[in-house]
């Protein structure tokens, strides 16, 4: 399967244009044989939704974001999510014309100058997806998910050999305190390794509301190694093949995910809940 990282950037609450941008992308990545296009957290819409004066969210299934996917090419796709009642932080797959499933950002951060938790509610479930083709099976994990170890782990006993990583990382505010793609690095490289999976990251680039995204997009494969990178401050396109079913073939080797013992984490965590933690 050929992914292609649309590391970009994108103008706050400007819906129209930053499709624009998403469809010349698309026929960019399409004519360097791309089967999936992968787009950044919120890529359509801008990260903060609290500096935009009216509502620009929008539908999972609106035709504009159908038609994305009509170019040659499955698209994931970052968006503000419109429902009859409540806005979510979502990244939605596209193939052949059809929503073919929509991940709503699951921890929101609300700290510092992230106030997620204000514009959009946390989604409810993580589920795996299979993948057009024969490709194998994938999950999306938005951003602060996957800072979150249980999440990547339920999405790979859920069968995903692909776990899909769509940010809006800035660089870090404080680096003494905390370097943001100092962490990355680390993450992605550990998920991809002790999880036996494929990682596809990409971030955004481009200056919003005083913060500075810095790109670093990349496919870190099944034994921890980045096989592609785009590069660091600004927009890329970067086109990789990978053998998604590497994943299981690392799998049966070294067997580190095969025995999940989903009974035995079952009553720990109802007994952490029956003893006062957050259910």
């Amino acid at each position: 399967m050929r992914v292609a990282l649309a590391q970009t950037d994108c103008e706050l609450g400007e819906v129209d244009a930053n499709l624009a941008t998403a469809r010349d992308q698309v026929e960019q990545a399409v004519a360097q044989g791309a089967d999936l296009v992968v787009f950044p957290e919120l890529s359509l819409h801008g990260y903060h939704l609290g500096g935009l004066k009216r509502d620009a969210s929008v539908e999972a299934r609106d035709p504009r974001l159908l038609e994305l996917s009509t170019l040659g090419a499955g698209v994931l796709v970052g968006l503000h999510e419109h429902t009859s009642l409540r806005a979510y932080n979502t990244s939605a797959y596209y193939s052949e014309g059809a929503l073919l499933h929509a991940h709503r950002k699951l921890y929101l951060p609300n700290y510092l100058a992230w106030e997620e938790r204000k514009h959009v509610s946390p989604g409810q479930s993580l589920r795996a997806y299979d993948l057009p083709g024969g490709h194998g099976r994938a999950a999306t994990l938005v951003c602060n998910d996957a800072w979150q170890p249980v999440l990547p782990w339920l999405a790979v006993q859920d069968g995903a050999e692909v776990v899909v990583i769509p940010t809006n990382s800035a660089a870090s505010l404080d680096p003494e305190a905390m370097d943001t793609g100092l962490y990355w690095d680390t993450l992605l490289s550990y998920t991809a390794k002790m999880l036996q999976c494929w990682v596809v990251f990409v971030n955004r680039v481009g200056n919003e509301n005083g913060a500075t995204f810095w790109g670093g997009s990349r496919v870190v494969d099944p034994r921890g190694t980045v096989v592609a990178q785009a590069p660091k401050w600004e927009p890329a396109l970067v086109t990789v093949d990978i053998d998604v079913h590497e994943a299981r073939r690392q799998r049966r080797a070294v067997p580190l995910v095969a025995e999940a013992r989903l009974g035995l984490v079952d009553r720990e965590v109802r007994r952490l809940i029956d003893e006062g933690g957050d259910s």
